[in-house]
């Protein structure tokens, strides 16, 4: 299984490698791609150095896969090729998500949209596969109405350069500006650019990809994005109604035996989910499940998963280890 990460020395890049390794996916032969500034550069795969190479090299290497993590632009322009070239592509850009003729995939979820002529998949926002992932098995019992969103990202969704911001700002160290405010010791209510509607990219994101990835264009999302001084992962805290009345404990019952979910629910304990906890893990944890005392039918919930894993590289491992385990490629 000849298998080439595109954008291989970038944050999320590297945590594909990470996540291929620790998942033993059956990698024979490793193709690091990068942009022209990066070839010749090395990465290390279960112990092994690769040299990276260009995307055109990438085509003529022949992979089975290629995961994509390198920007929407650099996507747009490469992933038809790779397809074109009879490469499957998963990509993890905004490229091709709300693309009509593309899947949007979280395995959890919608994995048996998958044909084997799905050439290019599309890997979904990381504040949504988290959502998703909690909201699927409540969906499937009660039907969401409506969610209410509000994220608590973390520095490391932006990339390398906020995280140093970060630390800089911590160290009192002067530096590049990766937020146009100071990131350390305050929040900033503001992912990505802001759109007509006064909503940002990202909370427009949540709201439409959640209605493709759970196939029910009647589900209403509204959201607010915020960027926090955290490394670990994203929170969200997240207000859903549902057509039909729950019972607290059966949704419990309904979480804790969900694929992909962790519930940490112990208020005598004062154990909940944190990214601190979430941190370099796969699984979305979800507790502080409590009815919405002002609203019928509706339900408090808290979500924590690791972005730059279960939000980004484990999601995409988990999209191939589906297509290999169902003979799609």
């Amino acid at each position: 299984m000849k298998v080439a990460v595109v954008g291989a020395t970038g944050l999320v890049g590297t945590k594909m490698l990470q996540v291929l390794a620790e998942r033993n996916f059956s990698v024979t032969e490793l193709i690091p791609v990068a942009s022209e500034r990066s070839v010749g550069k090395e990465v290390e795969f279960k112990g092994k150095k690769y040299k990276v190479v260009s995307m055109q090299d990438g085509i003529a290497a022949q992979p089975a896969i290629a995961i994509f993590s390198a920007g929407g632009s650099t996507s747009l322009e490469w992933a038809p090729q790779y397809a074109a070239a009879g490469i499957t592509v998963i990509d993890n850009s905004s490229a091709w998500r709300m693309d009509p003729t593309k899947k949007l995939v979280v395995p959890e979820v919608n994995a048996g949209v998958l044909t084997a002529n799905d050439k290019i998949i599309a890997n979904p926002n990381c504040s949504t596969i988290q959502m998703v992932v909690a909201l699927q098995p409540l969906h499937a019992k009660y039907t969401i109405k409506r969610v209410v969103v509000s994220t608590y990202q973390s520095v490391t969704g932006t990339g390398k350069a906020a995280v140093d911001q970060l630390f800089n700002e911590r160290k009192g160290v002067e530096g590049p500006m990766a937020y146009k405010y100071q990131i350390d010791l305050n929040v900033i209510p503001q992912i990505d650019v802001f759109l007509e509607n006064g909503y940002t990219k990202e909370e427009m994101k949540m709201v439409k990809e959640t209605c493709k990835i759970m196939q029910d264009d009647n589900i209403k999302v509204t959201a607010t994005t915020v960027r926090i001084p955290v490394v670990g992962g994203h929170s969200e805290s997240i207000n859903v109604e549902f057509e039909n009345e729950y019972d607290l404990e059966e949704v419990k019952s309904l979480l804790a035996s969900a694929p992909g979910v962790v519930l940490q629910q112990n208020d005598t304990a004062q154990f909940y989910p944190m990214p601190l906890w979430a941190h370099e893990k796969d699984e979305v944890f979800v507790g502080r499940l409590r009815r919405d005392e002002t609203q019928p039918k509706s339900l408090n919930m808290w979500v924590v998963s690791d972005n730059l894993r279960k939000g980004a590289a484990t999601n995409a491992v988990q999209i191939a280890e589906y297509l290999v385990q169902k003979g799609l490629l």
